[in-house]
């Protein structure tokens, strides 16, 4: 039992502050968790959609040329060369319109968004030369 003063009438004020701040917590932890819940379910759909439609798009550009890479080792370069270009959409963009907000997301540096997209674009041109 937590005391906090010399009169009987505290012990009963300090246990309803302390139960009023746990309840509080709990309700604000519970809501964090299906926040965090949410936005992991977000991002798995963001994988799945956008990722299939961006490797629909790119086998469509490959079949214009007549190159094929399905089946092939070429097709896991381009599945690869997939993920750094949603990696860059999520923390550049979908990010900050999900369900979890916090402080500390910040956007890719300029630096590195470069090299991401660089090495993706490198990986899609290579990726015909492996069938």
């Amino acid at each position: 039992m937590l005391y906090l003063g010399k009169y009987p009438s505290c012990k009963v004020h300090s246990r309803l502050l302390i139960a009023a701040f746990f309840t509080d917590y709990r309700k604000k932890a519970g809501e964090m968790m299906l926040r965090v819940i949410l936005e992991l379910f977000r991002i798995i759909t963001i994988i799945f959609v956008i990722g299939m439609i961006m490797g629909l798009i790119i086998h469509s550009i490959y079949a214009i040329f007549g190159i094929t890479v399905e089946n092939t080792t070429g097709g896991w370069i381009v599945g690869m060369a997939i993920f750094p270009l949603l990696y860059v959409l999520y923390k550049n963009r979908l990010q900050f319109s999900g369900f979890y907000k916090n402080g500390k997301q910040v956007k890719l540096s300029n630096r590195t968004t470069a090299i991401l997209l660089c090495s993706s674009v490198l990986m899609l041109t290579v990726a015909p030369l492996f069938r």
